[in-house]
């Protein structure tokens, strides 16, 4: 088998992988050198850049509704709570999550970015907000080159700083990681931690952010590719759930991971069961946002393991 190029972002989780201390069994692997995954999506998606890449969810759903032709396999390296991500600028009136109707929200990326779907259904399912009395501005191209927003997206504020266009009053909130640390910007929702352990535990929906994907030629050429990465991933996964119980969780990644695992249990499950509840919610979101025209069934979006 020729070699590999896999594309994987620098977490806990993908460092053993990265490093060495574990290996993908008979499979050719070359980790390509990644400051930051973002850009690595977007080559796979306009470009099939990669064999192997890790992919955001949203994205990957989008890809799918575009015919790209990649699949998932059920292995998540990133996730988290995402009640945290929704900001506003106290300036403007706003007060609660009813009060982002009629408004201008900025949405940091891409419209179809995972934080902001995640954010925007939350917001709808447990705060009864119609998402189509907003305009989203986000503030860059979506990785699926060929996705057009609905017609409340707004892209006119592209390549301009969150954080400009929030304390300027361009836009009246926004979503995802806005970089302002300024009096006049408020989380939407207050003792957001807390708020999503009790939406996880009414819910049974811990969201996942990043999956990984193959290229369909490698999964027909090699079916037995899935087993073997699922394998590697588990050996990966087992060596760094026991360094987050010593001191190696210092990052802020591997912070969020243990106060879920306090919660969830096993803060990165693996396989489809395991995580339907969050792949359904995921599924349900994109139709309701306008990012595909139908629903996928959680199944026909993974090449399942043997």
């Amino acid at each position: 088998m020729s070699t590999l190029n896999i594309a994987l972002g620098n977490y806990g989780l993908t460092k053993p992988l990265k490093s060495g201390q574990v290996t993908a069994g008979r499979l050719p692997l070359n980790y390509v050198p990644i400051e930051q995954i973002v850009p690595a999506m977007r080559k796979m998606c306009r470009a099939l850049e990669y064999d192997i890449c890790e992919m955001a969810f949203t994205t990957y759903v989008c890809a799918r509704a575009y015919g790209k032709p990649f699949t998932a396999i059920p292995v998540f390296v990133t996730r988290n709570f995402h009640h945290w991500a929704m900001f506003y600028n106290e300036k403007s009136g706003i007060r609660k999550p009813k009060d982002l109707e009629g408004r201008k929200v900025g949405v940091n990326r891409g419209y179809t970015v995972t934080t902001g779907l995640w954010a925007r259904g939350i917001l709808q399912s447990e705060y009864g907000v119609d998402l189509s009395k907003i305009t989203w501005i986000p503030t860059d191209d979506e990785h699926v080159a060929e996705f057009k927003g609905p017609a409340n997206v707004d892209y006119r504020f592209k390549g301009k700083a969150m954080r400009d266009l929030l304390l300027s009053g361009e836009i009246d909130a926004a979503l995802g990681e806005v970089g302002v640390d300024a009096p006049e910007i408020k989380p939407l929702i207050p003792d957001a931690k807390k708020a999503a352990f009790d939406y996880y535990r009414r819910t049974g929906i811990y969201p996942v952010n990043h999956g990984v994907v193959v290229k369909n030629t490698l999964l027909k050429e090699n079916p037995g590719i899935v087993d073997e990465l699922a394998r590697a991933f588990d050996a990966a996964k087992a060596i760094y759930l026991k360094d987050l119980q010593g001191s190696a969780g210092i990052s802020s990644w591997d912070k969020a991971a243990a106060d879920n695992a306090a919660v969830v249990g096993d803060p990165f499950p693996f396989g489809i069961e395991k995580n339907r509840k969050a792949l359904e919610a995921i599924t349900q979101f994109s139709v309701d946002q306008g990012m595909v025209p139908r629903k996928f069934t959680v199944e026909e979006l993974f090449q399942p393991l043997n």
